[in-house]
């Protein structure tokens, strides 16, 4: 079992940055890829960003790509989201999640292939 706790969230405005942050507990992380999904209201939840452990590998959606970067701390079981130049479009609430025992890479933006989820953080972009 692992227990995943979002924060960072917050109210910033558009061009501003956050950070945002996964800390896992109850098993280590350090063999599990992390992503991040958001959803907006009325939206359905869509994929942000993915860290592998193994290589540190990772994948942006499009619409994030060049402003947000992922990153892991592998000693606090830690995964980071840094998200730069905010725009009201991010607006969401952000979570992580974890995927223990049967990772594919072909299904890692598809929300229902991760089996632990944090319970969100929300972050509004403010034009």
């Amino acid at each position: 079992q692992v227990h995943l706790v979002e924060s960072g969230g917050g109210l910033v405005q558009s061009g501003g940055s956050l950070r945002l942050s996964c800390v896992a507990s109850g098993r280590t992380l350090s063999t599990t890829p992390v992503a991040w999904f958001r959803q907006a209201p009325g939206k359905e939840r869509e994929f942000v960003a993915i860290i592998t452990w193994s290589d540190s590998s990772t994948d942006y959606s499009d619409s994030v790509k060049g402003r947000f970067t992922i990153s892991r701390d592998n000693a606090k079981s830690t995964v980071h989201l840094q998200m730069n130049s905010l725009k009201p479009e991010d607006t969401a609430v952000y979570y992580c999640a974890a995927q223990i025992g049967l990772y594919n890479p072909y299904l890692r933006r598809i929300p229902d292939h991760y089996n632990y989820w944090g319970q969100g953080t929300q972050v509004t972009v403010s034009s």
